[in-house]
């Protein structure tokens, strides 16, 4: 796909122009995508310019609220990631009946000193929005959970075509994985979670992927968000953030 096509499908979700290497990246993506769906149904989305809007904007929008400061930088520069915090005077606009706010109002995430945070995504399908994430900030130590085997290889096509490094696919389900938590598999500064089945069972089972003060982002309906206190109640709800060009979905970003 045609990277200025693409960047201008994903100016509403951003506010700036991502560099051409990463509008590259995208299209290589699109394009395995594409192929890849023909075979097993990996997004019931089949149209480019709607998997740029749907899925790379959407998980894009997530990433620059997360790391504003890592836009595709060089190899040799790793910024320390943090949360986006522009005050709590941001303006609010409603979803239905849910209030949402333009910006989080949120502390810093208490990345590795490495600057590369440890996240973890939890039904990842076909990769979103993990992978735009790891395209977006590429110090991110990322793991991907997708017990599907034949989704899991797919992600790890994608990783391989676009020489993404420090990723690993696992083949589990998050609640084996779940068990195992400690020093053979240490939880994450960020863990991520998109359009999954069962979400009330799957909420409280992510959160537990957390590390003491880290953070839950989620991409959801509009009107999960009032569920969110009580189905991971340890966390601190910042107000959701509407994701543009929708009338439903929102970002919402819980700290522990």
């Amino acid at each position: 796909m045609d990277t200025v096509r693409i960047a201008a499908l994903l100016q509403p979700f951003l506010e700036r122009t991502l560099p051409e290497v990463s509008l590259q990246h995208i299209s290589i993506y699109i394009d395995l995508l594409l192929r890849w769906n023909a075979r097993i149904n990996l997004t019931a989305v089949r149209d480019a310019d709607n998997i740029v809007t749907r899925h790379f904007g959407e998980s894009l929008f997530l990433a620059r609220h997360l790391f504003p400061e890592h836009v595709a930088p060089d190899p040799g520069s790793l910024a320390r990631p943090h949360l986006a915090g522009r005050g709590e005077d941001a303006p609010a606009i409603s979803v239905g009946r849910t209030l949402l706010s333009a910006e989080p109002s949120l502390p810093p995430a208490r990345f590795s000193e490495s600057g590369a945070g440890r996240v973890i995504d939890i039904g990842s399908g076909a990769g979103f929005p993990a992978l735009p994430l790891k395209i977006w900030a590429p110090a991110i130590q990322l793991t991907l959970i997708e017990s599907n085997h034949k989704k899991a290889a797919f992600l790890r096509e994608v990783a391989r075509e676009l020489k993404l490094t420090n990723i690993n696919v696992m083949t589990e389900r998050a609640e084996t994985l779940a068990s195992r938590l400690g020093s053979d598999f240490p939880p994450a500064d960020l863990v991520t979670l998109r359009a999954v089945e069962h979400f009330e069972a799957i909420l409280p089972l992510a959160a537990r992927f957390l590390a003491p003060s880290g953070h839950l982002a989620l991409l959801i309906g509009a009107s999960q968000v009032r569920a969110l206190p009580s189905l991971a109640s340890g966390l601190h709800w910042a107000p959701p953030i509407a994701v543009p060009n929708s009338n439903a979905r929102v970002l919402s970003i819980g700290s522990k």
